[in-house]
C-alpha cells in the first residue's frame, strides 16, 4: 500500500492568522495532488521570532485556535496533518516545543514535545523553551507506522532508532534549520543518514525565508531523495509504500543483523 505524502515548506511568521491562512491554501494544494498525509514544518503556528522575543504569551493549549485549525482542516481535506505549535506548559515563560497529529475523524489525537533543544551554534532554545520527556511518540496511517521527531532530534541517531525499536518506518521531521555554513548539507547529510541507518522513510518538512535553509525532503530507505525543494515556498509530494520498506529490510536486514550490549 501506499501513502501519498505533502510536505508543506513555507515561511512562517509571528502572526498565526496570516499563518494559518497559508496552511489552508497549501493544505487545500496537497488534497488536489492527491496527499492524505500532510506535514507542516516546526513552529507552523508560530515562527520563533527574535531572539529576545517571549514565546509564552503566544502559547496555545493543545486545543487552542491552532489545534482547532487542524482538526478542522484535517476534516474538510480528509487528510492526516502533523503540524508545529508552542503548546503551554506549567513554566508560563518557557512553553514546549510541540507536534501535533490530527486526523480527519479523530481531530488532534497525538502529541510530540521536542526533547533535543537547540542549544547549538551559539543559540540556546532552552531559554525560551520546556524539553518534553524521552519517549518516542508513534502513529498509523495506513499500512505504516510513523515516528514523531523535531528539527535538533535528527542530530541524535539514539532517538531515530528508538522510534524505529518502537514500530516506526517513517520518520516525520518537522524543522526550522537555521542557516549557517554547511547546514544545508548537514540537513540533507542527517536526513539521509537516518534512513538509510533505519531502513525506512524519512520526510523533513522545512521552514524557509531569510532564517531557515528550506531543502524540505522525502527520502526512501536506501537513503535516495525521492522528492525535495529549494529555498522557495513548496508542497512536495511523495508516495511512501510499506512494499519498498520491506523489499529494502530484505535486501539490506541490518536492524536484524543488528547486535547490542546488554
Amino acid at each position: 500500500m501506499q501513502v501519498r505524502t505533502a510536505l508543506l515548506q513555507f515561511c512562517a511568521t509571528t502572526d498565526v492568522e496570516a499563518n494559518m491562512d497559508s496552511l489552508a491554501r497549501l493544505v487545500h494544494e496537497a488534497e488536489c495532488a492527491g496527499a492524505t498525509l500532510v506535514v507542516m514544518p516546526e513552529g507552523a503556528m508560530h515562527d520563533f521570532g527574535a531572539g529576545d522575543l517571549e514565546l509564552g504569551p503566544v502559547a496555545q493549549p493543545v486545543d487552542g485556535v491552532f489545534g482547532r485549525f487542524l482538526a478542522e482542516q484535517a476534516r474538510q481535506h480528509s487528510t492526516t496533518i502533523v503540524a508545529g505549535m508552542f503548546e503551554q506548559s506549567p513554566d508560563p515563560a518557557r512553553p514546549f516545543n510541540t507536534l501535533l497529529v490530527a486526523t480527519p475523524d479523530q481531530g488532534v489525537v497525538h502529541r510530540y514535545r521536542k526533547v533535543h533543544l537547540y542549544d547549538s551554534f551559539g543559540y540556546c532554545e532552552s531559554d525560551r523553551l520546556l524539553p518534553g520527556e524521552v519517549t518516542p511518540v508513534t502513529f498509523p496511517v495506513g499500512d505504516l507506522t510513523l515516528g514523531l521527531m523535531t528539527c535538533y532530534d535528527l542530530r541524535f541517531p539514539e532517538f531515530s532508532r528508538a522510534l524505529v525499536d518502537a514500530g516506526a518506518d517513517v520518520l516525520v521531521v518537522p524543522a526550522a534549520w537555521v542557516r549557517g555554513p554547511l547546514k544545508e548539507d548537514h540537513w540533507i547529510t542527517l536526513l539521509r543518514a537516518r534512513a538509510i541507518e533505519n531502513t525506512c522513510y524519512v520526510l523533513g518538512a522545512a521552514q524557509t525565508g531569510g532564517t531557515y535553509v528550506g531543502c524540505s525532503a522525502t527520502i526512501d530507505p536506501l537513503g535516495v531523495v525521492v522528492a525535495s525543494a529549494g529555498d522557495e515556498e513548496a508542497v512536495v509530494v511523495a508516495d511512501v509504500s510499506a512494499e519498498r520498506i520491506a523489499d529494502v529490510r530484505r535486501r539490506n536486514p541490518s536492524l536484524a543483523n543488528r547486535r547490542v550490549t546488554a
